[in-house]
């Protein structure tokens, strides 16, 4: 693992915290073990909302649960 910090650019300590995933740890950092380890084109898969389902619960709580058209809207519908 010394390799793969020495490659990154990180200190040891830094890599430990990204393998025990602290949040505390930068997203840079992520990133440099990813082109590190030759894993940059999985880079973009982090952010993805399928790869997320604690994001996708909170999303969907935020979402109105019942969406209702203005008057002025559905006056205008039906005419």
């Amino acid at each position: 693992m010394a390799i793969v910090s020495e490659r990154a650019s990180i200190s040891r300590t830094t890599l430990d915290k990204i393998e025990r995933g602290d949040s505390g740890v930068s997203i840079g950092a992520y990133a440099r073990v990813l082109f590190a380890l030759g894993l940059a084109d999985h880079l973009g898969e982090i952010a993805t909302l399928q790869n997320d389902p604690i994001g996708l619960r909170l999303e969907a709580q935020a979402l109105p649960k019942r969406a209702r058209l203005s008057r002025r809207l559905n006056n205008e519908r039906q005419q």
